[in-house]
């Protein structure tokens, strides 16, 4: 268990990453997706195929993980739409609303019965972005894209749980890329439509970032998270995640400087999610004892 949380905190951290990579890399969030995805595909498709790890699975699953795939594109495009509508702060803050809508879609889609502490707890999240909504008007666009992103991000872990049970989680992550990149490109024009890009084709500096996002923050951090999940619920998995803006937050410090933008009301909502992550870790720790 122990292992089991180092690995999935190391993923946190990695995922905190992203949301700067997201700010630094130009391109329209559409796109940055698009490229994201084959390219992580590309890379740990290369690794298992050196490695003698690629497996070949029936279209069923195939089908099942390219949904999914889907609904992590989508979660990924409304997440980089929040960082570049708003900050990368507040975006990493409504990200935590992904406790709540976890506590209500885990019960429904595992049929399990609901959790009246999880929920409470995913509340308190809540609580806490609507303080930062309430005292931070302008920033209303990359909110809305923020809690579609918390939404999609309570999905997939809960739909993974699942395929985990029968796939090991590398070949659950390249059939997941590559299907979810063949399906997000029947959407992406659409998406272009309305939420048109500037360029198409990556800067240099783009290139390694993108890189940089595809291979560490994609490739090692689905493997951390996916083997964490053998062990750890979804419910307390997300919640975790909400420690995503805590590391993104201080790296957002450092690399852009957003202290400077943020007031008092910003670090009570950042309070309220923060007593909500304490209280579930110390709720599971008691109940493993």
């Amino acid at each position: 268990m122990k292992k089991a949380f180092l690995q999935l905190h190391a993923a946190v951290f990695l995922a905190g990453f992203t949301a700067i990579l997201g700010k630094l890399i130009e391109l329209n969030e559409g796109l940055l997706v698009w490229y994201r995805m084959w390219m992580t595909a590309l890379m740990l498709g290369i690794w298992l195929l050196i490695r003698g790890q690629l497996k070949k699975l029936p279209f069923r699953d195939v089908a099942k993980t390219a949904g999914v795939g889907l609904v992590i594109a989508f979660h990924w495009v409304a997440f980089y739409a929040s960082v570049k509508y708003s900050t990368v702060s507040v975006a990493l803050v409504c990200f935590s609303a992904t406790g709540f809508f976890t506590a209500v879609f885990e019960p429904i889609m595992l049929r399990k019965r609901i959790v009246s502490q999880e929920l409470l707890l995913g509340m308190l999240a809540i609580s806490g972005i609507y303080v930062i909504f309430d005292f931070h008007p302008q920033y209303k666009v990359g909110i809305a894209f923020g809690i579609i992103a918390a939404m999609g991000s309570a999905l997939f872990p809960v739909m993974n749980k699942q395929l985990l049970l029968r796939l090991e989680p590398r070949t659950l992550t390249i059939y997941e890329m590559a299907g979810g990149w063949v399906l997000f490109n029947l959407l992406l024009p659409v998406y272009l439509h309305f939420f048109p890009a500037t360029y198409y084709i990556p800067t240099g500096a783009d290139w390694g970032w993108l890189i940089i996002l595809s291979a560490l923050c994609t490739v090692v951090c689905f493997d951390l998270q996916l083997n964490a999940l053998k062990k750890i619920s979804a419910f307390t998995a997300n919640l975790t995640y909400n420690l995503e803006p805590v590391y993104g937050i201080i790296l957002a410090f450092i690399f852009f400087q957003e202290g400077k933008m943020l007031n008092e009301w910003f670090y009570l909502g950042l309070g309220l999610i923060m007593l909500a992550i304490i209280l579930q870790m110390i709720r599971v720790s008691r109940n493993k004892k």
